[in-house]
């Protein structure tokens, strides 16, 4: 329906898989695991799907562990034939630590290589480019986080759809209104249907049917601090989560919140990083408690939560956090949780690489711990990691392997303890 709305697009790029060198990997001794990684094609790529608060792979009934990592800019890159190779590069170099989940996003809503260049308009080049993420996701085995949305500005998000509400003469006051407007969620409705029904040109499988995909996420770090109640942002919720499973039966869906506790558990507001985050519309217990969410998301980011806490301070706020947060998505909700982000910038020099690495394996040892019980399933995604070249993009929290072996082998053992 959006392409007949729309001009013509452009000439779709070439899709051909572009050649990785493998040097990065030689430095770091890994050429051989990374020319391993093809599949097998006769070997079934099976769908994961929930089983109370565990994962499982639909036809092994194998226990599947979220093993993750985090690279935003995939398709943006992978729209343009010059930063091509990086895609590559990056879902590869990830697979050689043994990583097996990549959360990037589906979406980039007016600007520059915008997939929504209207409301119903897409553009069908940097569609092929999103394709070709998935496919080379599959040829590595590499499972996806698709998000749908964005909080923030960045690639568009809520603010780029109460823009175009505006040009279309709706009367709207802010950027929140994107939850309420029946016409800006209109519009996002009809995004959601064109992605998840969307064909691969490389596959030929639509994206609803793919088991590359593990979950689609409704938004990244929803707020909406106009309603501090959390009822506009719950009926957002309980909306979408239905209405991507009316198109989509077969994938999970997660929510993107932060993980703030919010008015329906005043006793645990005090979990929270500051006041503030107990005020800003979301609340962790009954946001996940809406009918069609599958995983209950979690980020952790001490380092600009409490900037002025020392690094053992920064250690037991994790500790406390994820612990919290574990019990609940157990006990409470009944669902693996997935920490969907967590990282430690290095960018203003107050920490070094060495307490990084001493904070990603604090957030590995909580869900080990948990998971080794039997007490939950799901697992964590840094936030971020980038293959070299894409150095410009890094906000402070980027892990680069072959500038980083010592990182390279803390994720390559956590993935080691993963499949004990």
């Amino acid at each position: 329906m959006g392409d007949m709305m729309c001009p013509a697009p452009a000439t779709a790029r070439s899709t051909t898989t572009p050649r990785i060198p493998l040097l990065p990997y030689v430095l770091l001794g890994l050429a051989s695991t990374v020319m391993s990684l093809e599949p097998d094609a006769e070997e079934e790529w099976a769908a994961v799907e929930r089983r109370g608060a565990h994962l499982v792979t639909r036809a092994a009934e194998r226990p599947f562990i979220i093993h993750g990592f985090n690279t935003y800019w995939l398709m943006s890159f992978a729209a343009d034939e010059a930063t091509r190779p990086r895609v590559t590069a990056a879902i590869a170099e990830a697979a050689g630590a043994g990583l097996n989940v990549c959360r990037t996003w589906a979406f980039a809503d007016g600007g520059y290589h915008a997939l929504q260049t209207a409301p119903f308009c897409y553009d069908e080049v940097v569609f092929q480019a999103l394709d070709f993420v998935v496919s080379e996701a599959r040829r590595y085995k590499m499972r996806l986080i698709l998000s749908l949305c964005n909080n923030w500005e960045d690639y568009g998000g809520k603010a780029q759809y109460v823009r175009w509400g505006k040009e279309a003469g709706v009367d709207l006051t802010s950027d929140d209104d994107f939850f309420s407007d029946p016409t800006l969620k209109g519009y996002y409705k009809a995004f959601v249907e064109a992605v998840l029904s969307r064909i691969n040109t490389i596959t030929n499988e639509a994206y609803k049917d793919d088991p590359t995909i593990l979950a689609w996420e409704l938004i990244n770090e929803p707020r909406c601090p106009s309603d501090p109640s959390g009822d506009t942002l719950q009926a957002w919720i309980e909306e979408m989560a239905s209405y991507v499973k009316s198109i989509d039966t077969m994938h999970l869906v997660e929510i993107g919140i932060e993980g703030y506790y919010g008015p329906s558990t005043p006793e645990l507001l005090l979990v929270n990083p500051d006041d503030y985050s107990g005020h800003v519309g979301t609340d962790f217990i009954r946001n996940h408690q809406a009918m069609g969410i599958d995983l209950a998301s979690v980020h952790i980011y001490s380092d600009t939560w409490l900037p002025d806490s020392t690094e053992e301070s920064h250690v037991q706020f994790v500790n406390t956090w994820m612990q919290q947060h574990i019990d609940d998505a157990a006990n409470l909700l009944g669902m693996p949780i997935v920490i969907g982000e967590f990282g430690l910038s290095l960018k203003d020099g107050k920490f070094e690489n060495e307490f990084r690495e001493t904070f990603m394996q604090t957030v590995y040892n909580n869900f080990l711990g948990s998971w080794e019980s039997g007490m939950i399933g799901g697992g964590c995604l840094l936030w971020q990691l980038f293959p070299e070249g894409a150095e410009h993009m890094d906000d402070g929290y980027a892990v680069i392997f072959v500038k980083s072996p010592s990182t390279f082998n803390l994720l390559a053992n956590h993935s080691r303890k993963l499949e004990c």
